[in-house]
C-alpha cells in the first residue's frame, strides 16, 4: 500500500534537497514543489509552481498528509516584508482546508538579546531586528492557528547553519570561500565568542523525523546541534586544518561592513543581525536530544564532510 504523500515547499533550497532524500525513510510519495524541481529519487512527484501567484500554493498542498515548509527567500528586508506574511498565511490556509499538517523550518531571529548565550525553546520572544520581527509575525501566525485548531503544526528551528552543497551559509562566505582562495578567513566582530551552527544533513534528517513524529505537533524544537560551540577561531582553524589554508582570521569590525555594504547590496543588511555576533551564541537542542537521542554531528567530522562534499 503506497504511504502518505509528503510535500516539500522549497525543495531546491539548502534543507529542502537534502529533506527530499530523508522523507524516504516514511514514505515512498514525495510531491517536490519550487520553481524548477529536481528529483532526489526517480519516484520523486514534482510540481513547477511559482509559490507567489495565487492558487500556487493550494494547488501544491492539495492531497498531502504533511507539507515542509522549507523556502528561503531572498536576503532583503523588503522582500521579506512583502513575501513571508502572505506565504505564510496562504501555506496555512491551504494545509487547513485539505487537512495536512505542517512542518515549518524556522531560525532563531524572533529571540532576545538576553536569550544569549544559551537560546532554548522556552527563550524570550523579543527580536532585536526587523528581519527578526518578520520571523515573529509569522510564527505567531502559524502558532496561533495551531492553538485554534484550525491546523496541526510544529517549528523546527535551526542556528545558522553549515554543510555540504550549501552556498549561503555564513561559514562558507566567509570561511570556506577565502581559504579556498589561499586568503585568511574573516569574522564578524568578535572571534572570541563561541557561536553555534547546525549541520544540514543533520537538520534535514531531524526535521523528517519530527513531521512523522505524532506527539511532536504542537511544539517548537530545536535541531539537533553540536553542543560543544566553538569559537570563531576555532571554527575557523578546523576548516583551515582540512583545506591547508593560512591560519588565524581576519576580524571585520561594523564599521567596515557598513563600508562594504556601500557596494554589496547584501552586506547593506547585515549590521542590524551582528549582535549575534558580539556575544556568545549558543543554540541549545536538548530537548530534541531528550526526546530523540542525541543526533547532532560533531563539528570536526561536519566540517570535514564540507569541504570533501560528501
Amino acid at each position: 500500500m503506497p504511504g502518505k504523500l509528503q510535500t516539500i515547499l522549497g525543495a531546491n533550497g539548502t534543507i529542502g534537497s537534502p529533506l527530499a532524500k530523508e522523507l524516504r525513510a516514511y514514505t515512498d510519495r514525495i510531491r517536490l514543489v519550487s520553481r524548477n524541481p529536481r528529483k532526489a529519487d526517480p519516484e520523486d512527484e514534482l510540481m513547477p509552481a511559482d509559490l507567489s501567484l495565487p492558487g500556487q500554493v493550494d494547488k501544491a498542498v492539495a492531497g498531502s498528509d504533511i507539507v515542509y515548509l522549507t523556502i528561503g527567500f531572498e536576503y532583503d528586508l523588503k522582500v521579506w516584508r512583502e513575501r513571508w506574511p502572505k506565504l505564510m498565511r496562504d501555506t496555512l490556509d491551504a494545509c487547513a482546508k485539505h487537512g495536512a499538517k505542517l512542518v515549518f523550518f524556522d531560525n532563531v531571529y524572533m529571540y532576545a538579546k538576553s536569550a544569549m548565550p544559551r537560546m532554548t525553546e522556552d527563550s524570550p520572544i523579543d527580536p532585536p531586528s526587523r528581519k527578526g520581527e518578520v520571523r515573529r509575525r509569522i510564527a505567531d501566525m502559524l502558532l496561533d492557528d495551531a492553538k485554534a485548531g484550525k491546523v496541526k503544526a510544529l517549528i523546527a528551528r535551526s542556528a545558522d547553519f553549515y554543510g555540504p552543497d550549501n552556498d549561503k551559509s555564513f561559514l562558507i562566505e566567509v570561511v570556506y570561500k577565502n581559504l579556498a582562495k589561499g586568503k585568511k578567513p574573516n569574522w564578524f566582530m568578535d572571534a572570541d565568542k563561541r557561536h553555534s551552527f547546525t549541520f544540514t544533513p543533520d537538520a534535514a534528517k531531524a526535521t523528517a523525523l519530527l513531521g512523522n513524529t505524532e506527539d511532536a505537533y504542537g511544539q517548537v524544537w530545536h535541531l539537533p546541534t553540536d553542543p560543544a560551540a566553538l569559537t570563531g577561531r576555532e571554527m575557523a582553524a578546523l576548516f583551515a586544518g582540512e583545506m591547508g589554508g593560512p591560519a588565524g582570521v581576519s576580524v571585520l569590525p561594523m564599521w567596515m561592513l557598513r563600508l562594504i555594504g556601500v557596494f554589496m547590496p547584501m552586506m547593506r543588511e547585515m549590521p542590524e543581525m551582528m549582535y549575534q555576533y558580539d556575544r556568545d551564541y549558543i543554540f541549545d537542542s536538548s530537548k530534541f536530544d531528550a526526546r530523540f537521542g542525541s543526533g547532532a554531528t560533531p563539528y570536526a567530522e561536519g566540517v570535514k564532510r564540507t569541504v570533501t562534499k560528501a
